[in-house]
Formats: structure tokens, sequence, C-alpha cells
């Protein structure tokens, strides 16, 4: 991969936009924190609000990673069902991280609340949509796993879930009501707002170039600078950059695009997601759709745009789109960009043991809820010595056979769903 979009329609409508100096000379802290995402911008918040002193430094901008190109639905689990997390990390350890996921739409909005984070927050649910007749069978799986563990998710049949989308390419949906959408750029911005408010100290453009362990303490240096302190959290997930004295974990890079439309007429929002759901499909290559605060239809598929099947994204984008809403074949598409992804072998995130740290990463595409409460609980669990706190038990190595044959299997498969559906 080379370079990717610098703009999106996120940094577009952004409205939070506090800017943090680079970091240079030496400090000391309880915390410091490498990755200016969600996770890292919760954790320090977090540890803020603890009353720590919190280093964080970021290689680019605040939310320049998956964090600020995410597609901005706050869903409540992983992109695995209930019985399958059980069966990868046991009932007792399965249960739990479910039941903690539940909540974490809830966390992220009340975050927003809390701190008047502007980040068009709708929280209205979200539509997991068959894409076809066998989609359906996913969503009765998937339902039946949900409501055993005592999630209100309601199973649509076809007509219902026409009326909720305003397309008739669906053929039912999962509606979960304690999902919704966000910006997502504004909602890692604004907990960056958050946690310099709460007495954290954020820079941008500070890469960390090497970390070392001595004694009771880490040492980061940066091309300007040095910290020291008691417990350190890596939380660069899929943009990690190579740093002397760290072996960075493997992770399977799986890239999204997305774009977006002018905003809709008032009358095609009455039809299209009129209660403002954020939507994605159960195809083996998802696409995902939703609407803006403007009222853009915000639209993406699996695949990176500076890859070599970028021209068939971008020509299978419009179709798709017509596909779904045949009203809208003539609206032009704005503001492509596309992020990267950290797949895990189990599509799940972990959590590594440093030894004084602790490194999460593998989010599987789930960033936004997950990354928020792991964040958080990373930094109570090196505040308090409390591992109990962690939402999974840590592992002290973590690898992946064949990850970049893995990223080429995902992004060919990717770009060849969308030349046979170009044609």
């Amino acid at each position: 991969m080379t370079s990717e979009p610098a703009s999106s329609l996120w940094q577009q409508t952004c409205q939070e936009n506090t800017a943090f100096p680079e970091f240079t000379g030496e400090a000391e802290a309880d915390l410091v924190v490498i990755g200016g995402g969600y996770t890292g911008c919760s954790a320090a918040l977090q540890a803020a609000e603890m009353g720590a002193t919190v280093q964080l430094i970021e290689a680019a901008e605040i939310g320049s990673g998956g964090s600020g190109r995410n597609v901005g639905l706050v869903n409540a689990g992983l992109w695995l069902p209930p019985e399958d997390i059980n069966a990868e990390l046991g009932a007792v350890s399965g249960n739990r991280l479910s039941a903690l996921l539940s909540g974490a739409p809830q966390r992220v909005f009340s975050l927003i609340e809390k701190h008047r984070i502007q980040c068009e927050p709708a929280h209205t649910g979200t539509l997991h949509c068959a894409h076809a007749p066998a989609g359906l069978k996913d969503l009765q799986r998937r339902h039946a796993q949900l409501t055993a563990i005592g999630a209100p998710v309601e199973l649509l049949d076809r007509d219902e879930a026409v009326r909720r989308t305003g397309s008739a390419a669906v053929h039912g949906a999962l509606f979960d009501p304690r999902a919704g959408t966000i910006q997502p750029l504004a909602y890692v911005r604004g907990l960056a707002r958050a946690a310099a408010a709460a007495g954290a100290q954020l820079h941008s453009h500070s890469p960390a170039a090497a970390i070392s362990r001595g004694g009771s303490s880490w040492h980061v240096s940066t091309p300007k600078g040095s910290i020291r302190a008691k417990h350190l959290i890596m939380a660069t997930n899929a943009y990690a950059r190579d740093i002397t004295g760290y072996q960075t974990p493997q992770v399977i890079p799986v890239h999204y695009f997305q774009a977006a439309t002018d905003p809709l007429p008032a009358a095609l929002l009455e039809k299209i997601l009129p209660g403002k759901e954020g939507c994605w499909d159960t195809a083996l290559v998802m696409s995902s759709w939703r609407l803006d605060q403007a009222g853009r239809l915000v639209i993406g598929g699996m695949g990176a745009l500076n890859h070599c099947g970028s021209a068939l994204h971008r020509n299978w984008l419009p179709r798709k789109l017509a596909a779904l809403y045949p009203e809208l074949k003539d609206m032009p598409l704005r503001s492509h960009w596309h992020g990267r992804i950290a797949m895990t072998t189990e599509h799940l995130p972990k959590i590594l043991d440093l030894n004084g740290g602790l490194a999460c990463f593998g989010y599987s595409g789930r960033g936004i809820g997950p990354g928020t409460l792991f964040g958080a609980a990373m930094a109570e669990t090196l505040l308090t010595s409390d591992r109990s706190r962690l939402p999974v038990p840590p592992s002290h190595g973590h690898a992946i056979p064949f990850a970049s044959l893995r990223s080429t299997y995902y992004e060919t498969g990717a770009a060849l769903t969308h030349l046979v559906s170009n044609r």
C-alpha cells in the first residue's frame, strides 16, 4: 500500500478541531499512551479523571488513523455472535465480554453528552440487513443467540425492513436499539479535548521512535524529546509504525472505502432511512450505508482506493447505490476515502501483557464501542493493578501466520466481487 486519501467527508464536516502541540523536551508521567485513536484517547481521559498524570503521543493528527475513517456505527458487540465468542474465549470470559460490549454504546453516548462532543450523535439503533433471502438465516441465528443473553434485538421481516430502510433490496433485518451512529472523527477529537480538559497532555506529530523498560519505568523517545512513565499503553491498532524496542503484533490489514452523496431532498429523507438507523448487510463482501446529520447518504464497502482494484471499487459504488435506491441512480458521490482495519484470525480484539504496560489491537471493524471500552479498562487496570477490569484476559504473545497473504486474499476477493457486480 502507498499513500491514502487525505480528505474525507468526516474531515470536511468535523466540528471538533482542538489542536495539540508536538512533544518536545522531557517529561515524567504515571501513564504514557502511544496512539491518538478511540482506544488511546479513552485511556487518557479515564486515567486523567482518576488523577493520574498522562502523556499521549500521536504520530500524525488525533484521529488520523482508523478512528477518523470509520463508518460511524456505534455497535453493541463484535462481528462475531455470542456463541462464537464463547467458542474462542470460553463461556465465562465470553459471556462477560458480550455483557460489557452490550453497554458500550451507552458508554459512548454518555461520554458524548457529558463532554458535549459535537459529533452528530444519533442513538437510533442499527439495522443488520439481509442482502438476499439466504442472509436471513444468518440474522435468525444471530437473533436467537443475542436474545438468549438478554439483548433487546428485534428480527424484522422483509416488509418491515423495506419500510425502515426505504430499500426494496433488503430481505429482512436485525434491529438493535442499543446502537446508533456518530461522526467518527469528531467523536475521537472530542474525547481528546475532554482528556486534555481533565489534565492529560496530548501531542500530535510526535511519533514514538523507541521504547524501553528499565527498572519500574518505561522510557519512550520521540524525534524531539523523551518521556519516562510508570505505565504504558500501546494503542496504535491498524496504524502501527515501526518502533525500536517494540515488536508490533501481527494483524491482517483489511481496508474499507466510503463516499457520500450531497444532502438528499426532504421528500427522499421521508422515505430513505426515516428512523436514521445505520445499516450494514450480510454479504460476504460487506457493504454499509447511513445518513449523516445533513442528510447525506454515506455508503461503503470492503477494499482500498490505492489498490490496483480501486477503479473497480469506485465503479461499484454508484451501482450499489442504485441497487439500494433506484431514485438515487444519478446522484453523484463525493469525497471518496478509505481506512485500514486490524483483523485477527478469531475476529476478536486482543490485549497483550507488556510487563508494566498493555497493548490492544484487532477490533476487526468494530472500533468505536470496543475501543472506548478497552482504552478506559486498560487505564483502570494499570492504575489500580486490578486485572479483573480487563474485558478479555491478556496474553503474552500474538502471531498470525501468513498475515500479508490473508490481506491480499481479502483485497482480491473484494475487487473480484465488485468486478462481477459491475458487469
